[in-house]
């Protein structure tokens, strides 16, 4: 009888602790997803509150107005956070071709360091040598895009 016991209680033990294993990887497993999901939250969320809105008139003069060659859009922060009016928080396309020559200026607004919502900005692109014909803009900021089409 002291045998049988014996391993019963060897198997119980080996249970026990088979069970405590399963149980710890699990929960190592769900808050490793749970950090993840909150994570993955927080940047949702910041590309959310994110909005801008294009509001160059397309019927008015937006190249060379200066005689410098620039692309010149007006652009006004929709949405509900403040963004940082700089090039590198911006990408430019023009006809589908990325443009590194931007230059960001905050024309209706408290501080030119920062781009507040309902705030304007004015965006030159440099692209001497436009051609004539039909032009599209896109402009991106923390993921939302907008496009602008114009006629030379």
């Amino acid at each position: 009888m002291a045998s049988v016991s014996a391993s019963h209680l060897i198997l119980f033990i080996a249970s026990v602790l088979v069970a405590a294993s399963v149980a710890g990887t699990i929960t190592t497993t769900v808050g490793r997803l749970s950090d993840g999901i909150s994570q993955q939250g927080d940047a949702l969320s910041q590309d959310v509150q994110t909005d801008i809105e294009i509001i160059s008139d397309s019927g008015a003069p937006v190249y060379d107005r200066d005689g410098n060659g620039n692309i010149t859009l007006l652009v006004k922060n929709t949405g509900s956070r403040s963004l940082v009016p700089q090039p590198s928080q911006m990408d430019v396309l023009v006809d589908g071709q990325f443009q590194s020559a931007v230059g960001v200026t905050v024309v209706d607004g408290a501080s030119p360091d920062s781009w507040q919502p309902g705030d304007v900005v004015r965006v030159n692109v440099s692209v001497p040598n436009l051609d004539t014909g039909d032009h599209r803009v896109q402009v991106t900021v923390n993921g939302d895009k907008e496009v602008f089409r114009f006629n030379l």
